[in-house]
């Protein structure tokens, strides 16, 4: 096999990178893109040459218009998607938004159109089943200080 060859079947995922932040009740901060019918949690794509933590800063300040900690990475989640190419994404622990913190909040407007704290357990009513597996494995690892590794927002050892 040439080298082009042995090139064109390697994977190049498109990597995305978000964060997950609470409130002082533990709730979750889902946002409100005006082009999904979903929420969403603060994130977006890698760019070339940026790390996914870096992107994850990139992406909350440009989305929130805040420069919180963002700390140790929660969640990969491999996601695949055949007829665009599949994804890898990255969640970091955002941490806990102070009263403060949420009042500095200030949406970028051409894509968002709202935020709000929802309890965990309401989150998987409120976006897409996947991206609520992964949110859920955010929130446990965050709990039990591990690092959790997803396929297509679920873990391996429950793919069959």
């Amino acid at each position: 096999m040439s080298e082009n060859e042995h090139e064109a079947k390697m994977a190049h995922p498109r990597m995305a990178a978000g964060a997950l932040f609470f409130d002082e009740e533990d709730r979750v901060l889902l946002v409100e893109p005006s082009y999904k019918d979903y929420r969403d949690i603060p994130g977006g794509y890698v760019e070339e040459g940026e790390s996914p933590r870096q992107a994850c800063v990139r992406e909350v300040q440009e989305e929130l218009g805040i420069e919180p900690h963002i700390g140790r990475l929660l969640v990969v989640d491999w996601a695949p998607n055949p007829g665009d190419g599949d994804k890898v994404l990255y969640l970091f622990e955002g941490g806990r938004l102070s009263a403060d913190d949420r009042r500095q909040i200030t949406l970028q407007a051409d894509e968002l159109q709202g935020f709000d704290f929802h309890p965990a357990d309401q989150v998987p009513e409120l976006t897409i089943p996947r991206l609520a597996r992964r949110t859920a494995a955010g929130v446990q690892a965050r709990m039990n200080g591990l690092t959790a590794y997803l396929e297509h927002g679920k873990s391996p050892e429950t793919v069959a």
